[in-house]
């Protein structure tokens, strides 16, 4: 029987919820600065966002695989079901760059999706195929590699190693395998979701398979788990601060420092998550967010694909809110908006206990 953790479904259903929330204002010019992300450096709360439902998967890989990793007679069958999960989620990436114009000369090739699809597969067979040391030390060794990569190796063409927008290591490779025409949109000249970064980005799935791991254990009593859980989450939390020192916590470039920093407060979210829904059974709140949970990656999707085909949408509601309320009052209406109406459908999804598994 596989486990499963009712705090796990509602943390990743807040934490869709608030993706969709901040990707969707009625108006990008009025937005409350909590609700945005950085400029560079530093980490608001909309920065948690993503890293947060990275570090999710990572929990989740340890629920849904933990059961069939013993039987190695299965493996191929499942290392063959994981490849086509993440190859399809990899292509929903690619499809909604491509509709409705089809422009494959300027198709973005990474994004959000696509992070997630990468970081779901490697992490998945990492799990599969290694044991609980070796996962440690290849999550800290991603992080030291990374840092050394972006802070000693000179970016050709440039000069000294910086960390700098359009001059760093990881836009140079971007620019030079994927070519400035498949890359983010807003810049042409780096990718927040570039290739050099998904490998930090990893470390955070790992992060997550080292949670699930804890909070899976048999034989350590749930005060215990939560209380560990906890701690090393602050201390997670202190070390990316130390590292930020000299490798700034950044979201674009998903330095180490914001992989430890939003790994711990992860960590401490869920425990807190798990401590009140799971072990102290306060579950009068949790409905919502389990239907957003059970099927994320649906909402996240139709939040895409709602605005694309009702073209103007937000603008639409945030100029009819804009009738009673100030700008940006109006656009953070328009966005909660649109998180009432992805709700609809998933809550039916719930009530029916449909889950769409890809």
């Amino acid at each position: 029987m596989k486990q499963r953790l009712l705090s796990l479904d509602f943390f990743r259903g807040l934490t869709v919820a608030a993706m969709i929330l901040v990707n969707n204002p009625g108006s990008w010019s009025y937005v409350y600065p909590p609700l945005e992300h950085s400029k560079w450096n530093g980490c608001t709360p909309t920065d948690l966002v993503f890293p947060f439902f990275l570090f999710m998967v990572g929990v989740s890989v340890t629920f849904a695989l933990s059961s069939r990793k013993a039987d190695v007679s299965g493996h191929t069958s499942l290392i063959i079901h994981i490849i086509r999960r993440a190859a399809i989620l990899f292509a929903i990436g690619l499809a909604f760059r491509l509709i409705p114009s089809f422009d494959f000369h300027n198709l973005r090739i990474l994004g959000v999706l696509q992070r997630i699809s990468i970081v779901f597969l490697v992490i998945s067979l990492l799990y599969l195929k290694t044991g609980t040391k070796p996962r440690i030390w290849l999550c800290i060794s991603f992080l030291v590699i990374y840092w050394l990569l972006m802070t000693v190796v000179p970016v050709p063409g440039y000069g000294p190693a910086n960390l700098e927008a359009e001059t760093n290591l990881a836009a140079w490779i971007d620019r030079t395998v994927l070519g400035e025409q498949h890359l983010w949109k807003q810049a042409r000249t780096w990718d927040p979701e570039g290739l050099l970064s998904t490998l930090p980005a990893i470390s955070t799935g790992l992060l997550g398979i080292m949670t699930g791991d804890w909070l899976r254990r048999k034989d350590v009593a749930d005060a215990d788990k939560v209380s560990w859980l906890f701690a090393a989450g602050f201390l997670s939390v202190i070390a990316g601060l130390i590292w930020d020192g000299f490798f700034p916590i950044n979201k674009s470039l998903w330095t180490s420092s914001f992989v430890l920093y939003t790994g711990g407060l992860a960590a401490m979210g869920l425990a807190l998550s798990y401590w009140l829904i799971d072990v102290q059974q306060y579950k009068s709140i949790t409905p919502p967010f389990v239907a957003f949970g059970r099927n994320a990656i649906t909402a996240y999707v139709l939040s895409g694909a709602i605005p694309m085909i009702f073209k103007g949408m937000s603008g639409g509601m945030f100029r009819a809110y804009g009738a009673f309320l100030s700008p940006f009052n109006a656009s953070l209406a328009a966005a909660i908006t649109l998180v009432i109406l992805m709700f609809i459908p998933v809550w039916i999804m719930y009530k029916r206990n449909i889950i769409v598994k890809i």
